[in-house]
């Protein structure tokens, strides 16, 4: 339920980077707000700008990166501040847990190393022995057995999961309040994804912490967000409360990846798992319209005209990015 003051508040968000081939618009104009204590599901396919705009947000993109636009926590602007000012914020107030998780660990550092780390950036003055309780009291707060114990071992000695959650303890080790989950279900198992999922949403219960969740997956947002942005070449396509989506999405690229998740019982002795025709438009050379028109099974020439605006389609906060859907 939306509280009133935003924790974060991003306004007309642009990322490009500039590369060989020239400038590559990888988020065109993204504008978005998160209460505290609400969790806000991005959804798209890779290459969507999901993940690229959240990372924009702590300056955690590369050199060749173009930002532009506002991203307020708290008030205080976020983009194009110094090294020295975001320190006070990544980690301390904004935490980020990433996909694969294997590969986000220094195979050479055990995970007693690891929290002492992380404990030193907020105290410098912490030993050794407060840094390994307060690293147990962490893991098991995120459901590792024997966390204690297992201070001692390296990245390889871990599943998946238990790495994913060592990854969401280091991410609240220095008290985050903004949790970016950067599809933080990707390569595991079913059962485990439900696992971290739940883990989320009893952490943001507890601790009140905000939640972006990206994800490729529409229905798994559903479960766990409040509100979902549907996100294509840079874009909102359409955004709304969970259970709209759930009721029945309105914008072509919206419903195109509910019919594209396989549902339960399904087979594919008795029917093909159904797929978006086509691929995601190269960010180099952006369509001059709609950049889901040349996919979309919809689309007419008024579509490959301009990108038409987000707009409102109700009073419960539902929008989206369609001309066809404006016309009715």
């Amino acid at each position: 339920m939306r509280t009133g003051e935003a924790l974060l508040e991003v306004e007309n968000l642009t990322v490009s980077f500039s590369t060989n081939r020239g400038l590559h618009a990888a988020v065109r104009g993204l504008s978005f707000s998160l209460d505290e204590g609400e969790i806000l599901g991005i959804v798209g396919e890779s290459g969507s700008g999901k993940s690229v705009s959240t990372q924009a947000i702590p300056s955690l993109l590369p050199k060749n990166a173009l930002v532009s636009g506002s991203a307020r926590y708290r008030g205080k602007e976020l983009l194009g501040q110094s090294v020295s000012f975001l320190r006070e914020y990544r980690g301390k107030k904004i935490g980020m847990i990433f996909q694969e998780p294997g590969r986000s660990y220094d195979p050479l550092q055990n995970m007693e190393s690891v929290f002492f780390e992380t404990f030193r950036n907020s105290d410098r003055s912490i030993t050794k022995d407060l840094s390994r309780e307060k690293a147990a009291v962490l893991l098991s707060e995120t459901g590792l057995e024997r966390g204690k114990e297992r201070l001692s071992n390296f990245p390889h000695q871990f599943s998946g999961g238990q790495l994913q959650r060592i990854g969401i303890a280091l991410a609240l080790a220095q008290g985050c309040e903004l949790l970016i989950a950067d599809e933080p279900t990707t390569a595991l198992d079913v059962t485990i994804q439900k696992q971290i999922v739940a883990l989320l949403r009893k952490l943001r219960e507890t601790r009140n912490i905000s939640i972006i969740f990206i994800s490729h997956d529409i229905n798994l947002v559903a479960e766990i967000a409040g509100r979902i942005l549907v996100m294509y070449g840079g874009l909102i396509m359409e955004a709304g409360k969970s259970a709209m989506f759930a009721e029945g999405a309105v914008h072509p690229y919206s419903k195109a990846l509910l019919a594209a998740s396989p549902r339960f019982g399904s087979h594919y002795s008795r029917e093909r798992l159904r797929t978006i025709p086509g691929r995601v438009t190269d960010p180099a050379q952006a369509e001059p319209g709609c950049p889901f028109a040349p996919r979309c099974a919809e689309a007419s020439d008024e579509c490959r005209k301009g990108v038409p605006p987000l707009v409102p389609l109700d009073g419960e906060g539902r929008k989206a990015r369609c001309v066809r859907i404006q016309w009715r």
